[in-house]
């Protein structure tokens, strides 16, 4: 296997990665694949590079020619951590008063069918489709088909998030107490997650008392207060970039009888959408399996939005655990199984895993107890 370093994987895995995206674009009568820096980038080469004004692209031509890439001469630099010269990729690099989207058509047959990434700024995709004469076509069927199955080198990345962000719900006695500010408590607990292992804490949510009925609070000069039940939703990303995602609820003192019967039918619920995962069923059978659970519990109104979400090298990616999805889940899919129930005003909860299909199931990347812990 190549060598890498802790940024990136070994190079043969992008090689293999760029082979399938070549036959993913012949399949899709797709002549080239531009990608700009991003998520998509990074998947397919390794590189964290930035977008700037000046057009960074990697130009993957579906007719097995070598890929290209084309980026300004000042920033080559950011290249050398990717495993574009190990891959022995084309570089195209440009200087200010030349036209860097005439360098990447000088790459391509004239008249050649190609697709961009959905995430491509406007500033870069306006002159291109200029110098292509029309608007690309997408990129999504290609990128969506390579992303959204993960590769063993990427599971083993889940499974290290995941247990980073375990360790740092393991320590929250530490951090979540009676008088302290949810803006206190989670300036500690960004701390830890970069303690635990991760390069950053990209979100973190603490939610007390009422503020745990608003699914995407942050934190607040609240003061946490005896008798509060909170919602701590955490994650970041490791090595060599991909996110953990995890929300557990605490409690601080013993809950009140009502609510803890309504937390049990939430646990329920998770545990009924995590049972339902295994190759072959539907994203929506999966989201339908908690929904129900609640729903016979009189909870349904409780619960606004989806289960899940995909994970990787973004945090919300597909495939997406919602109603109305019938993608088929195939073995290697990564999301996340997160019910939750919110009564505006007053509390509110909620429980997440990353999953990942197996075989005949799926694989929790969080071990953390579910159930309402009690502080």
């Amino acid at each position: 296997m190549s060598s890498h370093t802790d940024s990136r994987f070994a190079a043969d895995i992008y090689g293999e990665r760029l082979e399938r995206a070549v036959q993913l674009m012949r399949a899709a009568h797709l002549d080239a694949l531009l990608i700009t820096p991003g998520p998509d980038l990074r998947y397919l080469i390794g590189s964290a590079a930035e977008s700037f004004e000046r057009l960074t692209c990697l130009v993957i031509p579906a007719d097995g020619a070598t890929p290209s890439v084309v980026i300004p001469k000042l920033e080559l630099a950011s290249l050398a951590g990717s495993a574009a010269g190990e891959l022995g990729l084309q570089v195209l690099d440009w200087v200010d008063g030349v036209d860097p989207y005439g360098v990447v058509k000088s790459a391509l047959h004239v008249g050649s069918r190609v697709a961009v990434a959905d995430a491509m700024p406007a500033l870069h995709l306006i002159p291109l489709a200029e110098s292509f004469t029309g608007l690309p076509a997408s990129a999504t069927p290609v990128l969506r088909e390579l992303r959204m199955i993960k590769d063993a080198a990427e599971i083993d990345a889940l499974r290290r998030a995941g247990a980073a962000i375990d360790r740092v719900h393991a320590r929250m006695s530490e951090f979540l107490q009676v008088g302290r500010t949810e803006a206190e408590v989670g300036a500690d607990i960004a701390a830890a997650i970069v303690e635990e292992g991760h390069t950053e804490a990209a979100f973190v949510i603490v939610g007390s008392g009422p503020h745990g009925a608003d699914p995407h609070h942050h934190d607040s000069e609240r003061r946490i207060e005896s008798g509060d039940i909170v919602v701590i939703d955490i994650g970041g990303p490791v090595n060599p970039g991909y996110y953990s995602d995890s929300t557990r609820t605490y409690a601080l003192g013993e809950p009140d009888p009502k609510r803890a019967a309504r937390f049990a039918v939430l646990e329920q619920a998770q545990a009924a959408s995590v049972a339902a995962v295994r190759p072959g069923v539907t994203a929506e059978s999966v989201d339908a399996a908690a929904r129900n659970v609640l729903k016979e519990a009189g909870l349904g109104e409780a619960f606004v939005h989806r289960t899940g979400h995909g994970i990787g090298l973004s945090v919300h990616e597909e495939p997406y655990i919602v109603e109305g999805n019938d993608l088929v889940l195939q073995q290697g899919m990564a999301f996340s199984i997160e019910p939750g129930i919110y009564f505006r005003g007053d509390w509110g909860a909620r429980i997440e895993d990353i999953v990942v299909v197996t075989e005949d199931g799926c694989e929790s990347m969080n071990q953390r107890p579910h159930g309402l812990t009690v502080l």
